[in-house]
């Protein structure tokens, strides 16, 4: 399932040379990275990104407008991963270098945390951040119903798919 918002986003962003991705209904917040993490990437692309998707409402996405995902077998006090060995070919864990540029994101609500394999990964609200290796294109969706996993929205809470989204109330809006 691919949001066509999402992806209307990410390609006029990259036939724009842009790299803000627009949400009239989002405060825009911008951490500024400290010397080391500025260069795990471009300096002016976000890195964690909060956006509307039309079929699925609020969501995050990495800066290359990746899907990212929350675990239901993860814990979050404090944050422990549970997805290891074979789970780690389908879940990509978000390095922790990705809360150095947020955009829509509460900078409170991201940290980081050092996994029993010794990498450091990005959570939000305390849930260790991943990406699924079968989300081949900007705001894929292809994990969303994969058992316990699911995209996250910016305050940290599962993402869940919409009966009708054509309707002006199916996002609590």
């Amino acid at each position: 399932m691919l949001p066509l918002a999402v992806a209307g986003i990410a390609v006029v962003a990259a036939s724009t040379g842009c790299n803000y991705v627009p949400g009239a209904d989002r405060q825009s917040t911008y951490v500024p990275p400290t010397s080391e993490q500025a260069t795990a990437g471009n300096a002016g692309e976000p890195m964690l990104v909060a956006v509307r998707a039309f079929d699925l409402g609020r969501m995050v996405i990495d800066g290359n407008g990746d899907t990212i995902y929350i675990s239901a077998a993860d814990g979050t006090n404090p944050p422990r991963s549970a997805c290891f060995d074979s789970c780690l070919r389908t879940w990509k864990p978000v390095p922790a270098t990705a809360v150095a540029r947020l955009d829509g994101i509460d900078q409170r609500l991201v940290g980081t945390f050092t996994r029993t394999d010794s990498a450091d990964q990005a959570t939000l609200a305390g849930h260790p951040l991943y990406r699924n290796v079968n989300d081949t294109e900007p705001g894929q969706t292809s994990g969303m119903d994969a058992a316990g996993w699911s995209p996250v929205t910016p305050d940290g809470g599962k993402v869940t798919a919409v009966a009708d989204p054509g309707r002006s109330d199916a996002f609590g809006l």
